[in-house]
């Protein structure tokens, strides 16, 4: 699991003594020269410690004294809060980030969807890196439907196709785990994992090859996946769909296309219509990708 931010494990500290009231509201919180004193940090890591507070609203500056605590919001907090839980707050952030994205995500934010103050989510979960994994560990939950088929490749199929509706559902979870570099201490995750292992189990690969398919076939549907958000975001910010945008650019693409720059290209394209489905592209590329691990197993002397 990697290890947090500098900046995040001391705004992590500093809210700890908030929630515990250890720190009141008005109380002041430790300036940035202090912070980098008693935290050993550089000036830029203390001032996005206290940016991180500010942004989650349990901080404001007081022009003449500094950094303190925030008072708690009071109205219409109390009946929500009472029917606030991990699964609610996980939930609700989910359905945030389906609708628009992992950029709109923040704990205020949730917070105000919920009615209550921010301080009030912290009780349940401590900071929004952490709300991120509950939320992926959560949709990664469950396993394919119906019977596991015979055979490593139909196996892996089945798993590979599970991922991408994952990704397809919610388009935020290729760009929020970071599955190749930093894998997350996800048990729901490391279940997938492990099915996917299980199907080379016994094939001839060496442990470095089984695990190198396997973060293969990640890398792929999660590089595929990242167009799929980057096509949600695109149709949010021009209001268009695929369709309707090639539409407007058609002229610029054509006259590109007809300049005879680009030979093979415009032969390509020059006699028939070419959509681009990424489920089509999908599908091609994981054949592809099976195909050298078939060459790779025969190789090793299994079948």
């Amino acid at each position: 699991m990697p290890l947090e931010p500098p900046y995040l494990r001391i705004a992590g500290d500093i809210r700890r003594r908030i929630s515990s009231g250890e720190l009141a509201p008005g109380a002041r919180v430790p300036s940035t020269r202090r912070i980098t004193q008693d935290w050993g940090v550089a000036m830029a890591t203390a001032t996005k410690a206290l940016a991180a507070l500010r942004q989650d609203g349990l901080v404001r500056v007081v022009p003449g004294v500094g950094t303190v605590v925030a008072a708690p919001e009071r109205d219409g907090e109390a009946a929500p809060r009472r029917g606030l839980t991990r699964d609610r707050v996980i939930r609700a952030a989910i359905a945030l980030v389906d609708s628009e994205g992992l950029a709109a995500l923040s704990m205020r934010r949730v917070a105000t969807d919920f009615g209550v103050s921010t301080m009030a989510l912290y009780r349940h979960v401590p900071n929004k890196g952490e709300l991120v994994r509950l939320m992926s560990e959560a949709v990664f939950d469950g396993e394919p439907p119906g019977p596991r088929p015979a055979g490593w490749r139909a196996q892996l199929e089945r798993e590979a196709r599970w991922l991408w509706t994952r990704y397809q559902r919610h388009t935020w979870l290729a760009r929020a785990m970071a599955a190749l570099t930093r894998p997350m201490a996800s048990p729901h995750a490391m279940r997938y994992t492990e099915r996917v292992l299980s199907a080379l189990n016994g094939m001839g690969l060496t442990p470095a090859q089984t695990i190198h398919v396997h973060l293969a076939l990640l890398g792929y549907a999660q590089g595929v996946a990242a167009a799929v958000e980057l096509e949600a975001q695109a149709r949010q910010d021009t209001g268009m769909t695929p369709e309707e945008w090639l539409a407007s650019n058609e002229p610029r693409l054509e006259q590109i296309q007809t300049g005879g720059a680009y030979p093979t290209l415009s032969a390509l394209f020059g006699d028939e219509d070419f959509d681009l489905e990424l489920d089509t592209l999908f599908e091609f590329g994981l054949a592809r990708l099976l195909d050298g691990v078939a060459s790779l197993i025969e190789r090793s002397g299994s079948r």
